[in-house]
């Protein structure tokens, strides 16, 4: 089977239905790669690193021929473990035939490296040589990595959900899901709530680029999902988001897309200090004291020395509410400050009444806000 080369856009439709397999070095893919692709190293990271050394001080031939020694020993383990994942993925078509639609029954695979140079030719040689239909991504990660940043310039026209802390803002985005909306969860995908308590009870935060990747497919899929295009000028206007500063932990929402959401209508749940003050309680209440202490202190200069030692000696008393009490008031003024710096705010922002943190209720006022204002 002749190899067959296509563009970013062709092969990210291609991997709707068949596998990925990402060849750059291990550090590479786990530094960060095309969601859903699977390592398929054809170098270790010492290996990439000497055959690149021998490239620029010695010669592309001396490289070459280092690399031929590498991939060599490597050339039959490398076939069966994709023929392997292969059987795998038409087993499982096989049990799931009746309830999907996309099933891998063929043996169309994708092969992507960094700029779509030897690294790809040469494994996507092998697997086309055992008898694989393979596709090969022109310009590999490289350009699959300009087509991410292409996706925040796009103009969409977000609905953002907000309100102070402690509102359960997170908590109706996913109510908002399962209700069949359009969302997309910035948190979640950043595995970070936001604040200086936001890494407790999470996974490990990606790296940059890879919290990128997942963005920018998700932008894509639910987007795709309306529209049926995500090549469509006419994007779709109600996608929720949560209202967010810049910076999610040490993650950034992309400049060009937070720009796009400060400029977007906002939905506030306008919820009683007392009742936040109950939630977060609740919600924070439960972890161990030494992991509160470490988090106010990691905010201790914008909350200030007073206020520091006075929210820690509360918490160090077992009194969780006047520590947290303390804390929320950082956090309002904080908020506030955020939500005032934006143009136009009297026209964008549209301010929902609620007695409490009620997922159920807080999201049917939204939903009707948002109908009564469209």
């Amino acid at each position: 089977m002749a190899i067959q080369k296509v563009t970013i856009e062709e092969f990210l439709q291609l991997a709707k239905q068949h596998p990925v397999f990402d060849v750059r070095s291990p550090g590479e893919y786990v530094h960060a790669h095309i969601p859903g692709a699977i390592s398929l190293p054809l170098f270790t990271d010492e290996e990439r690193k000497v055959v690149g050394t021998a490239y620029k001080q010695q010669s592309k031939q001396t490289a070459i021929k280092f690399g031929l020694d590498y991939f060599g020993v490597k050339m039959r383990s490398m076939v069966e473990e994709v023929e392997s994942l292969m059987v795998a993925r038409k087993t499982l078509a096989g049990k799931t035939a009746p309830t999907t639609n996309e099933q891998p029954t063929t043996n169309n695979i994708l092969v992507h490296c960094w700029r779509g140079g030897m690294r790809s030719a040469g494994v996507a040689w092998l697997l086309d040589l055992y008898g694989f239909k393979v596709y090969t991504l022109i310009g590999g990660y490289k350009v699959y990595r300009k087509w991410v940043q292409a996706q925040f310039e796009k103009e969409y026209a977000f609905k953002i959900i907000g309100g102070y802390t402690g509102s359960g803002k997170t908590l109706v985005i996913q109510q908002l899901a399962q209700q069949q909306q359009n969302i997309i969860d910035l948190e979640a995908l950043a595995n970070h709530k936001g604040s200086a308590f936001g890494a407790l009870g999470e996974e490990p935060q990606p790296k940059q680029e890879m919290f990128e990747n997942l963005l920018a497919k998700k932008l894509v899929d639910v987007s795709s999902k309306i529209t049926d295009s995500a090549n469509n000028d006419q994007l779709p206007s109600n996608i929720y988001l949560e209202d967010e500063s810049q910076r999610i932990g040490n993650l950034q929402i992309p400049m060009p897309l937070w720009f796009t959401m400060r400029k977007c209508p906002v939905y506030f749940l306008d919820i009683p200090f007392e009742e936040r003050l109950n939630y977060i309680t609740e919600e924070y209440g439960k972890f161990k004291t030494e992991q509160l202490v470490n988090a106010i202190i990691r905010i201790q200069k914008r909350l200030g020395g007073l206020e520091t030692k006075n929210a820690i000696t509360r918490l160090l008393e077992n009194n969780h509410k006047a520590c947290f009490s303390i804390l929320l008031t950082y956090y309002d003024k904080l908020y506030n400050k955020g939500l005032q710096n934006r143009e136009n705010l009297s026209a964008l922002l549209n301010k929902i009444p609620c007695l409490s943190v009620d997922t159920t209720t807080n999201t049917q006022n939204i939903l009707i806000c948002h109908t009564v204002t469209t």
